[in-house]
């Protein structure tokens, strides 16, 4: 279909645009919602008949093999959402008070808030403006002026604090350039740590996401392309650090069958059996989930190409994408008609929503490092997430 009005009213033409893809039969149509059509009545109800619903049950342990078979990972851990799973992820990798850790600026609290839970300082990187995660070249020279080596570790020669890890966040579902944050990581002793909250079902360069850090962090919200209800998961190749995540979030206790006992500080993060019964359903129909929304982000591609003013964010050539919140970015000429197409959207109950807040721009990061931002703060400007449940 052709867009005549390209720039006489440019938020009703993305209304427009929007309508023409989305279903005509709903008065209100969502950012993301869940789909449960497959055996979740079914797995719930026999989790219920055993009784055993809380944090004891075959469905976790199930859920656990099942992520282990999809992402490639050895070693899977369901915990209770997300900002926990990066938190234990954190704190196997060693991250200690007083460190940095290098993170997009552009990118959900809970990424910053899991480093300050160590008492642990965000350290604010630039964004790549194609895959919206950490700008690899732009990080590399940052760490040449600021980066000082000693003794196989890396400190900040501004701060004199150590650098010890770069968190990188698959923002929307579109995968970093996770092979070139590694070099960098090796050359600087720093440790990677993946964010795959968003990227359930995305590869780059043919494996997983999750699978190129010492440890990441899944999400199961109500709004990811799988859920658990509430739930997360830490993801790693390193079993022995997969045998004691497993360990701490479970209360640090030593198994036995009615002593208790604990050996450390350990953290009451496990997933509950009756929330591993939805994810073991879910998963089961990941790859048709993914599928449905690769077919929506085509359509969206197709229209928005048609329009000026306008870019559909598109998965990058090395990765498949899952889409997880498809996305489009206004040219710098129509920034400051953001939010009035998020009202237009809105108010004809097509729910759109803009990207979050830079980390440095909220009062408890506002003093955080960084480096200079410039790309992730004209970004945040243009950037509109719209609807991409997997039904649409």
């Amino acid at each position: 279909m052709a867009y005549m009005d390209k720039t006489s009213n440019f938020p009703e033409t993305i209304l427009t645009v929007l309508k023409d893809v989305l279903p005509k039969d709903r008065k209100f149509i969502p950012l993301h919602e869940p789909k449960f059509n497959g055996k979740e009545i079914e797995y719930v109800t026999a989790c219920i008949d055993s009784t055993f619903v809380s944090s004891v049950g075959k469905y976790v342990d199930k859920f656990e093999k099942m992520l282990e078979e999809y992402t490639g990972v050895k070693k899977a851990v369901a915990v209770m959402n997300g900002t926990s799973a990066l938190h234990i992820a954190l704190k196997l990798a060693n991250v200690r008070q007083g460190d940095e850790v290098i993170m997009p600026a552009l990118t959900f609290v809970a990424t910053a808030n899991a480093v300050s839970y160590l008492q642990a300082v965000p350290h604010f990187a630039d964004i790549d403006e194609k895959r919206l995660g950490i700008d690899p070249v732009k990080l590399k020279e940052y760490l040449e002026d600021i980066g000082d080596i000693r003794e196989e570790e890396c400190y900040n020669k501004k701060t004199g604090k150590r650098i010890k890890a770069v968190l990188p966040v698959h923002v929307f579902g579109h995968p970093a350039e996770l092979d070139f944050l590694n070099a960098i990581c090796e050359k600087f002793k720093l440790t990677l740590i993946e964010d795959a909250a968003e990227s359930l079902g995305s590869f780059y360069k043919g494996r997983h996401t999750g699978n190129w850090g010492k440890l990441s962090a899944l999400s199961f919200n109500g709004n990811k392309i799988i859920t658990t209800g509430a739930g997360g998961a830490i993801l790693t190749n390193d079993e022995t650090l997969g045998i004691q995540a497993k360990h701490i979030t479970t209360t640090a206790k030593n198994p036995h069958k009615w002593n208790f006992s604990h050996n450390q500080i350990g953290y009451n993060y496990r997933m509950p059996n009756i929330n591993a019964t939805l994810g073991c359903a879910q998963l089961e129909r990941l790859e048709y989930f993914v599928e449905k929304k690769r077919t929506l982000a085509k359509r969206y591609m197709t229209a928005f190409n048609e329009i000026d003013g306008v870019r559909f964010v598109a998965e990058p050539e090395d990765s498949r994408s899952n889409y997880w919140l498809n996305t489009i970015l206004l040219d710098k000429k129509h920034a400051n008609l953001r939010d009035l197409i998020l009202k237009t959207t809105n108010t004809a109950g097509i729910m759109t929503r803009p990207a979050w807040k830079l980390m440095p721009s909220l009062p408890m990061y506002e003093h955080c490092p960084g480096m200079d931002l410039t790309v992730a703060e004209k970004m945040e400007k243009r950037i509109i997430n719209i609807p991409s449940s997997a039904d649409l």
